[in-house]
């Protein structure tokens, strides 16, 4: 239990060092929510910014960039999302502080959308192209394989602006200025928000948005720019999940951090490991499936009782101590044990920091250079965690 507590305070140290964070300085319509030194203005976050406060304003706009972020390049999608809402507010389509421009001048929005995406690919495709052992030629931000800008903008874009759009409409007095704060803030946690945010009846933005994508806003409402009014264990850094995605799943099965847990044979019933399905043959790792799978060893007490905590009280998940303990919820229990002060914010981000810039979904990632190296199952005594999988 020590070593796999070791990985998980070096990995969430890096990501404290190495924050994944939204641009957001480099937004236009944001540059005065912003102090000299380039730090949020944190005080003044519930002044009006015409008819939103500032605080609602940066929420939808992290909404946008959540459902967006699970593109295939991080830097590009997010350069694309900057570049696109500077030149519409340049031409006074002021998409975030009234939704309903984006759709009145759809046809702007596709126009910016394409060109700024040639942009962006003319300086990140060759980048992204030697990083992942691919051709520039496959450099696509679309998602999905697509080359359909109209679907991209009406579905990625127009979806999650929608939802403040609706929201706005059912509002009343003072509360239109807040709409998508106060929808999202009214569940017992930021982990029940993040699933309203994906499947409630009216409000959810379905297959638009992934499970990722909804931990990922969570994270940055409550831990990453404190935009969250909500305060307490429910809404603090233990309150939501890990937002999985391929780089956190590649760093954590390299390492050894899953076998710790379960069996390869368990990954490979749940659809974690799908045999012969990655790139070049290799086994394909779709950690999304690891949802609600059982680990398989007995816990310490102590650690025990944190997951107990964790899954009652800050995730409010259960009402009750569950009978089985779940892979995907228990470094939130380690973490919460740990002195560090570290929570799961740090810990994602350290992720991707290590998934995109040291281990590469391909043959040869960097070990060598990779700061936790020394702490890697894969890298010192398994090296098929590595040469055999891939995300």
């Amino acid at each position: 239990m020590t070593a796999i507590q070791n990985l998980l305070e070096e990995v969430a140290r890096i990501g404290k060092e190495h924050p994944s964070v939204p641009p957001l300085r480099q937004v236009e319509p944001f540059d005065h929510f912003f102090r000299d030194g380039g730090t949020l203005d944190e005080s003044n976050l519930d002044r009006r910014d015409g008819a939103c406060t500032r605080r609602e304003v940066l929420s939808r706009f992290l909404l946008l960039n959540a459902v967006l972020d699970q593109g295939p390049d991080i830097t590009g999608v997010r350069q694309l999302l900057v570049d696109v809402t500077n030149e519409l507010y340049r031409r006074e389509v002021r998409f975030l502080h009234r939704p309903l421009a984006f759709f009145e001048d759809l046809g702007i929005g596709i126009e910016q959308i394409l060109e700024k995406h040639s942009s962006v690919s003319a300086v990140r495709a060759e980048i992204w192209a030697r990083e992942n052992l691919s051709k520039a030629s496959r450099y696509n931000l679309f998602m999905d394989n697509s080359r359909q800008v109209l679907s991209y903008a009406v579905f990625r874009w127009g979806v999650p602006l929608a939802l403040p759009l609706l929201l706005e409409r059912e509002a009343e007095g003072e509360h239109k200025s807040t709409a998508l704060l106060d929808y999202l803030e009214r569940w017992e946690s930021a982990e029940r928000m993040s699933e309203q945010l994906k499947d409630n009846p009216r409000y959810g933005l379905g297959k638009a948005i992934g499970d990722k994508a909804c931990h990922l806003l969570a994270k940055w409402l409550v831990a990453t720019w404190h935009l969250s009014r909500r305060s307490g264990p429910s809404w603090g850094p233990f309150s939501f999940e890990v937002p999985y995605d391929s780089n956190a799943g590649r760093v954590l099965w390299r390492t050894g951090y899953f076998l710790a847990w379960a069996t390869e044979e368990a990954y490979r019933r749940a659809g974690v490991i799908q045999p012969g399905k990655g790139k070049g043959g290799k086994h394909y790792l779709r950690v999304t499936n690891i949802r609600g799978l059982p680990v398989a060893r007995a816990l310490p007490q102590d650690l025990r009782k944190a997951y107990d905590e964790v899954v009652i009280n800050h995730l409010r998940t259960h009402k009750r101590p569950p009978r089985q303990v779940e892979v995907h919820r228990i470094q939130h229990a380690i973490l919460l044990l740990s002195s560090s002060g570290l929570g799961v914010a740090e810990l994602d981000d350290g992720l991707i920091h290590i998934g995109t810039r040291y281990c590469k979904n391909h043959e040869q990632p960097a070990c060598s250079e990779c700061p936790i190296g020394h702490l890697c199952e894969g890298h010192a005594r398994r090296p098929v965690l590595i040469a055999d999988y891939r995300t």
